[in-house]
């Protein structure tokens, strides 16, 4: 290491994938002998957020510190905003980096007050995932490009990534760089389903833009020629809304909702696993279940063809229930391929992404990348 960097991670809510990767960074640079914190809201919050919080706490010199941040915009953004800059302005950092819309605008506005300090943004989907034609996509998109101009460097997950993000707010002159999320080696550990697992368990917040509607129907309808299991872990602002759909749809005796978990402890709860995302970026629950060794149901959205490429997964489209159900059925008729199908993707997965070259990339964009 040439230089020992201070750094801080800054993100709205610490949940999904952002939240991994911004634990798998930390700890990695931490580990790497540079002085590391993280900022996170203080309002969005469960036990396994708090055990996360816990467990990373004692390995970062700079700490966790968690401030209220609204999901939705409004003038605790400027509170936040003010307090996030109160936290970091004393730290004499090198490196401010935002995850997401929210820590990405806080960052940026903080790093304005931090001399010396700069400032990274990867957006984690975000502001990618609105819609460009309407009034709220005009005003977030508008922001990013306002944004840009005050960060010294932009980090994307994917290709796809980079490529909207090009497509919505055009050619910029800020440095970019695409860094592939990475998994630890005990991701790698063998899938080992229990004894009453379900045919398929669904890992992730419950919201709509994850697909789990389209899943509902799509077990609705394979449930009118067999009976097929499926267990829906995580916690979202449309839980209610999604337990409401599987009454209706006579599927309680099929699917369960036990809330949320991590990975390690939902994988064994289901015999494959069902990502039926409408808009995603590069998710890891993809990359752990395919190293967790897990038959994969997927759409073909956002990074997931960059995952699976170079193998024979094959990939479904976003928003058909009935192409869905296909897939899912094909897993429960020839079960032998689909483990085999696995294998090939949890080796693809092995070989490409990893921990330590994500970090060690980011790293070096850092000291790479200036403000233009």
């Amino acid at each position: 290491m040439t230089q020992r960097l201070r750094i801080v991670h800054c993100m709205r809510a610490p949940v999904g994938g952002l939240f991994r990767h911004v634990l798998d960074l930390a700890a990695e640079q931490s580990a790497r002998g540079h002085v590391v914190g993280i900022l996170a809201d203080a309002t969005a919050t469960d036990a396994l957020t708090d055990h996360r919080f816990g467990a990373i706490a004692p390995k970062l010199a700079l700490g966790v510190k968690r401030l209220p941040m609204s999901r939705k915009p409004g003038i605790g953004d400027l509170l936040a905003a003010r307090a996030v800059t109160a936290h970091v302005r004393p730290l004499g950092l090198d490196v401010l980096h935002g995850h997401g819309a929210k820590g990405g605008a806080f960052a940026r506005l903080a790093g304005r007050q931090v001399s010396a300090c700069r400032i990274f943004y990867t957006p984690h989907g975000g502001t990618l995932n609105v819609s460009p034609g309407s009034l709220e996509g005009r005003i977030y998109l508008g922001l990013e490009k306002y944004f840009a101009s005050l960060t010294d460097g932009i980090v994307f997950e994917s290709e796809y990534a980079r490529r909207t993000f090009a497509e919505r707010i055009g050619s910029l002159a800020t440095p970019q760089r695409v860094v592939p999320n990475g998994l630890q080696p005990a991701d790698f550990a063998a899938h080992m389903p229990a004894d009453d697992a379900a045919d398929f368990v669904f890992i992730g917040e419950l919201r709509d833009l994850k697909g789990v509607s389209v899943l509902l129907r799509a077990l609705q309808h394979l449930n009118t020629q067999q009976r097929v299991t499926a267990v829906i872990v995580g916690s979202g602002p449309h839980s209610g809304q999604f337990k409401s759909q599987a009454h209706e749809l006579g599927l309680d005796p099929v699917v369960s909702f036990p809330g949320a978990l991590a990975a390690g402890e939902a994988f064994p709860l289901g015999r494959a696993l069902v990502v039926p995302s409408l808009k995603e970026s590069f998710p890891y629950i993809v990359l752990e279940g395919a190293a967790a060794g897990l038959p994969l149901v997927a759409t073909r959205v956002g990074g997931i063809p960059e995952i699976v490429a170079g193998t024979d997964t094959p990939l479904v489209s976003a928003g058909d229930a009935t192409a869905l159900a296909d897939a899912m059925r094909s897993v429960l008729t020839d079960p032998l391929t689909a483990r085999d199908r696995a294998a090939r993707l949890k080796a693809n997965v092995q070989s490409k992404f990893n921990v330590a070259a994500m970090a060690a990339e980011i790293l070096d964009f850092y000291t790479a990348a200036r403000r233009s």
